[in-house]
């Protein structure tokens, strides 16, 4: 995905260290502690599938312990290898300091293609990894806490969630061992949407401020926003879903692993994932847009908004300087090598960064997290009260009109809403767009209160180092 000269992922993450590093005041010794990964384990198992064995080689990597347990997601794909754990390890740390979650930054990945194996395979294999993980303490309710990421999903994490159980039968905690969990088996509402929704409300929070909108050469709200999305995978398909259905963004392209569809109309997100879980996940031959090949050459048409939501480094510098999106929202890890980042910058783009930009997954896993260890959902104790508090309310307002002749009527649709106590899924929304809203201001009070900082990624890091460093000063280091 990158070219010649480009650093590695890992590369990138600690040069955009060093950058925001270089405007604070904080001793190398600290500096270097806060940047090393602390530790990585690989581990190498057996599995006896149609009728051989098979070997697989998969990671667990701990960036950094300042706050336990450590969380991070476990990815399964062909291209995991040690320096990409690592350096999705180090972005977890920054992005739970930005977004107040109290973790340290972890990741996991397993070599493997996950389309080759059927369920039950695929269930042997992963059951025996968490085994690996599990006897060695990397994952734990208290000290390491995986989650979902590209190719695994709530599957998976139930599969992960049982071995534990099964390894630690007196744990009454070990549900928590990971989050992304389907409801039913101690899962959270609104964590499948989480990250896509979080771009949503990134995007929303930076369109509040017209001065930032305006850096951009953007200005009103997102509605008819032109948007180019690559990767419909969970969170490009969220977050194109509710910036078309709710926010009235067109999204005129969408990039996928076999080439990209264009409409200058807007396409139907929700018409166009169906068609691809009818067709094994491609986009040719979807009869209501242009199919093109070359869905690469797609990233660098005209929009108003690019959301890179796939794979690390597909904006390089072999493409930065032809990409026209004055704003670009990093939905996936890494999206933008260190050497795009500068040349989009130097031609006044402005990059909201994926360290908060896709930090609602780790949020909404912290809300999991919580509910696994208090033991109730969300919304159990206050929801019905809440009802009758609003009720009440109605009902006195009902009482004044007609005993003063008033004729006030609430319409029927407000009053439904208004009673309406907020459950599980209304609670997780609020929390996620409360934390979104939060961090975006702490990284624009660095962005526009320190002229040295020019952009959004600085100023990320900057919020995040700060923290973890106040965190280890604290600790005595």
């Amino acid at each position: 995905m990158s070219v010649a000269g480009e650093p590695s992922f890992r590369e990138s993450v600690d040069m955009m260290f060093r950058r925001a590093t270089a405007l604070m005041d904080l001793g190398p010794g600290l500096q270097e502690k806060i940047r090393v990964c602390n530790s990585t384990y690989t581990v190498r198992f057996g599995v006896r599938l149609r009728g051989k064995i098979e070997t697989f080689t998969g990671y667990r990597s701990v960036h950094s312990e300042h706050m336990e347990p450590v969380k991070g997601g476990i990815r399964y794909s062909l291209g995991v290898n040690q320096d990409e754990v690592e350096a999705l390890a180090a972005l977890m740390t920054y992005k739970c300091a930005l977004v107040e979650t109290p973790f340290g930054g972890s990741k996991g990945g397993l070599c493997i293609d996950p389309r080759q194996w059927d369920e039950h395979e695929l269930e042997q294999i992963t059951r025996r990894f968490a085994y690996e993980l599990i006897k060695r303490d990397l994952i734990n309710p208290a000290q390491n806490v995986p989650a979902p990421d590209m190719g695994t999903g709530e599957r998976e994490m139930a599969w992960i969630a049982d071995q534990y159980a099964r390894m630690n039968t007196t744990d009454i905690n070990a549900k928590a061992c990971v989050t992304g969990k389907p409801p039913h088996a101690g899962g959270i509402q609104g964590r499948v949407e989480a990250t896509g929704r979080g771009v949503q409300y990134a995007l929303r929070e930076f369109f509040r401020n017209p001065e930032d909108a305006a850096m951009a050469g953007l200005s009103g709200d997102l509605d008819g926003k032109r948007v180019v999305v690559q990767g419909l995978g969970n969170v490009g398909y969220h977050a194109a879903k509710f910036l078309s259905e709710e926010d009235g963004a067109k999204v005129i392209a969408i990039i996928e692993r076999d080439g990209a569809l264009i409409n200058e109309d807007g396409l139907d997100v929700e018409d166009v994932r169906q068609w691809m879980n009818r067709n094994d996940g491609l986009l040719a031959a979807y009869p209501k847009a242009k199919h093109v090949v070359d869905g690469a050459k797609v990233l660098e048409m005209a929009c108003d908004i690019l959301i890179p939501a796939a794979l690390e480094g597909v904006i390089n510098l072999g493409n930065a300087a032809r990409i026209q999106a004055p704003l670009i929202i990093e939905a996936a890890n890494g999206p933008i090598t260190y050497g795009a980042d500068e040349i989009l910058r130097g031609k006044g783009c402005v990059i909201i960064p994926d360290m908060y930009a896709n930090a609602g997954g780790v949020t909404v896993s912290y809300f999991e997290w919580v509910k696994n260890l208090s033991h109730i959902r969300f919304g159990r104790m206050q929801r019905r009260a809440e009802e009758a508090r609003s009720r009440l309310l109605v009902e006195e307002l009902e009482r004044l009109s007609n005993d003063q002749h008033l004729g006030w009527q609430l319409t029927p649709d407000f009053k439904k809403k208004f009673l309406q106590g907020s459950d599980e899924l209304a609670l997780v929304r609020s929390g996620l767009d409360d934390t979104m809203r939060t961090a975006y201001q702490a990284m624009r009070e660095i962005w526009h209160g320190r002229p040295e900082v020019g952009d959004l990624r600085v100023a990320a890091y900057i919020v995040s180092i700060s923290r973890i460093a106040a965190t280890y000063k604290s600790k005595g280091l």
